[in-house]
């Protein structure tokens, strides 16, 4: 029986699964090195808890990034990784709550009063449980007994469980949130693109370029406006420190880079079919014949 992992459909060994499915399963096998050789701090729970917490998000925004990469870089075959993704996604959440469990001595009452009790945990739990219907509904049996209408509908979800899950990674990260802000950053440049492409605005090189600057504009005005809530840090305070690159590399220009290298993906992508335009509208190509230079060889 073929191992269904990094098999595609035909059940042929496919490369592209199993490299998926490696970079998949990397951050836990670190951070269980890690913890086998007691390099998770003076808290390994609590390290293991962000930590795992961390690659959920992070493998939530990569199976969201799925849909403009089958388009601006011609990878249409990336489709077959995404359930896998969202698989991983669903794992890396739960290992996280049971990690939370372990933390709390496994007082299961305690662990759902602080759920109930501390807003951010209300939040993580409710995109957890968000999740779970996605994870447990994504077989292809589930489509087929949901039909595609209401399974499209329900799997529609992940974006707003995207943004529960943003906003408890805001909450629990305390006084640094520069991850939280990459990665809301790289949300908002993913549904940038989604919603150009549903309003027909395309998806163009000077449109991906605009994409670009907005979603780094708005990622500096995403931190500044949490610091100002949170920390009554001056809003113009903290655009300034966006600008200073001295010091370090604020989340909005990473999220500029991000966006432009999609830019350059979709400019190469062109290049090519401009390319093979121009090879198949050659005469001697399109009627099957070879040059004569080739002939006389």
């Amino acid at each position: 029986m073929p191992l269904i992992i990094w098999t595609d459909r035909a059940g042929r060994f496919s490369p592209l699964k199993l490299a998926a499915f490696l970079c998949c399963i990397g951050p836990m096998l670190l951070l269980t090195l890690m913890a086998l050789t007691g390099d998770l701090g003076s808290k390994p729970l609590t390290y293991a808890i962000h930590d795992t917490g961390d690659w959920a998000v992070r493998f939530l925004l990569i199976s969201l990034l799925v849909t403009p990469l089958r388009s601006l870089a011609n990878l249409p075959k990336l489709i077959i990784v995404r359930r896998m993704l969202g698989v991983t996604t669903l794992a890396y959440v739960l290992v996280h709550l049971a990690l939370y469990v372990v933390e709390q001595r496994y007082d299961m009452f305690k662990v759902a009063s602080e759920i109930v009790l501390r807003l951010y945990l209300t939040i993580g739990f409710v995109a957890l449980l968000g999740l779970l219907a996605l994870g447990l509904t994504s077989t292809d049996s589930m489509i087929q007994r949901l039909g595609s209408v209401r399974w499209n509908r329900l799997h529609g979800l992940v974006y707003g469980l995207t943004v529960l899950s943003l906003l408890h990674f805001f909450l629990q990260s305390k006084l640094d949130v520069t991850q939280p802000v990459l990665m809301t950053g790289l949300f908002l440049w993913l549904m940038g693109y989604r919603l150009m492409r549903r309003y027909g605005f395309g998806t163009g090189l000077i449109a991906l370029l605009l994409l670009a600057i907005a979603a780094g504009l708005a990622t500096a005005l995403v931190e500044a406006a949490w610091y100002a809530a949170r920390s009554g840090v001056m809003v113009l305070r903290v655009l300034a420190a966006n600008l200073d690159i001295s010091l370090s590399i604020r989340p909005a220009w990473w999220v500029l880079v991000a966006g432009l290298v999609m830019v350059a993906l979709a400019f190469f992508r062109g290049r090519d079919r401009r390319s093979g335009a121009r090879a198949e509208a050659s005469p001697a190509v399109a009627s099957g014949h070879l040059a004569p230079t080739a002939v006389s060889k």
